[in-house]
């Protein structure tokens, strides 16, 4: 069976989408919808450097859920709850890296839109998405007395080219003081939240009521000169923000994200070692697992291979999330979600 697909918004990792769900033999593309007017009109092919697909791009929403679809790639930078609903009431299912991980009773209009509309709605992703619940979990069904579970990102952020998004979201770059009113504890802390409360119900802990969360920074001595332009010598270059799930005051679940211009002339020094993401169990055998391959192997490179990931497990989902029931559907919902191979003649 092929499925319908569209895909909604068209940055790095839309173009990704658009690319994985070209080659998923179980997969047609047949509509993007973009944000700018530049790209208005454009071939897939040309918004993303590939050959042309024949589906142009529309910036009308109206013209984009007219078309007969069975799923929506929906990678906005941030969720808009209107623009989702609508999607959801036109019939079309949803999977999506900006949310939706474990909504467990929350968005009580937009489940109530998938209702309406017939359809689901699965939030996936990387990290979160992946690496803070879906492996973690996996991963548990070789433990026994599990007390605690550490799952934890080591990037280089000179690697990521978005100026927006690094300097006035991520706020590097930035004074210390005005870095430590970052808005990244609550973006991130809302994902990774659903991250440790899927951990947690899965596992069988009753959490405290909030997280506990912590954000430490540290600044360059000295300039440098990134893909976003030049971090001045005395403004934030390393930033480490970590999520605790707890009982009774104790951590039983953590989650960091340790983001560094390098480790180089940093203070106070922080060491950084090889990018990678860890998952790491206190338990009964107390296993780990580090996954390498998910950041570029130069410095400086401005696509990040990372990116592909969370395309991907929106895209390798869609087989499973059309034919769920109605509704938020997350990993606990869906049976093993796999990626398909490269397709060969015989």
């Amino acid at each position: 069976m092929t499925y319908r697909v569209i895909q909604w918004a068209t940055g790095y990792v839309g173009q990704e989408s658009i690319k994985g769900i070209l080659a998923h033999p179980e997969l047609e593309l047949v509509g993007v919808f973009v944000y700018s007017d530049s790209k208005n009109g454009l071939d897939a092919g040309d918004i993303c450097g590939i050959e042309p697909t024949g589906v142009i791009a529309t910036s009308s929403i109206d013209e984009i859920l007219a078309l007969d679809a069975d799923c929506v790639v929906y990678t906005p930078m941030l969720s808009d709850q209107s623009e989702l609903i609508r999607i959801l009431e036109s019939g079309k299912n949803v999977v999506t890296p900006v949310g939706y991980i474990f909504p467990s009773g929350r968005f009580a209009e937009i489940e109530a839109a998938c209702r309406a509309g017939g359809v689901s709605l699965h939030g996936t992703g990387i990290n979160p998405g992946g690496i803070t619940e879906r492996f973690p979990l996996m991963l548990s069904a070789l433990c026994r007395d599990i007390r605690h579970v550490r799952c934890e990102e080591f990037s280089d952020i000179r690697n990521y080219g978005a100026e927006l998004v690094v300097r006035e979201v991520m706020l590097f770059g930035k004074t210390l003081e005005v870095a430590s009113n970052s808005p990244m504890l609550k973006i991130l802390g809302d994902g990774f939240g659903q991250s440790i409360r899927m951990i947690a119900s899965e596992l069988g802990w009753s959490l405290d009521d909030e997280l506990r969360t912590t954000h430490a920074m540290a600044i360059t001595k000295v300039d440098i000169e990134t893909l976003v332009g030049r971090i001045d010598a005395g403004t934030v270059a390393a930033q480490r923000f970590t999520w605790e799930g707890t009982v009774n005051g104790e951590a039983v679940i953590t989650v960091t994200v340790n983001w560094l211009m390098g480790e180089e002339n940093l203070e106070p020094a922080w060491i950084l070692g090889e990018e990678r993401f860890e998952i790491a169990f206190d338990a009964d055998p107390p296993i780990s697992a580090t996954f390498h391959g998910l950041h570029p192997e130069e410095v400086g490179e401005e696509v990040n291979v990372g990116l592909i990931a969370p395309a991907m497990h929106c895209v390798n989902a869609i087989p499973y999330v059309v034919p769920a029931a109605p509704g938020f559907v997350t990993y606990l919902d869906l049976p093993l979600i796999a990626g398909r191979a490269t397709q060969r003649s015989k």
